[in-house]
């Protein structure tokens, strides 16, 4: 199950990156969890790692550049 979550996740990343609809994006997880299941543990840090990292960048640049309320 943990795998799914992760690939769901790099998937949506992906999409948002590109601005896409939302197929491509789920199309591109699925294919992420298969390769996650091939690698084992491995493949499991990596794809955790790489949406932690994307969510550490989109935290960060949200606190860097405030709301202007006005």
């Amino acid at each position: 199950m943990l795998r799914t979550i992760i690939g769901a996740l790099v998937g949506s990343e992906l999409e948002r990156r590109e601005g896409g609809g939302g197929v491509k994006g789920a199309l591109f997880g699925a294919l992420v969890t298969r390769a996650v299941t091939r690698m084992g543990p491995l493949g499991l840090a990596l794809g955790g790692a790489y949406v932690a990292k994307k969510a550490y960048d989109r935290r960060k640049a949200r606190q860097a550049s405030p709301t202007d309320g006005n």
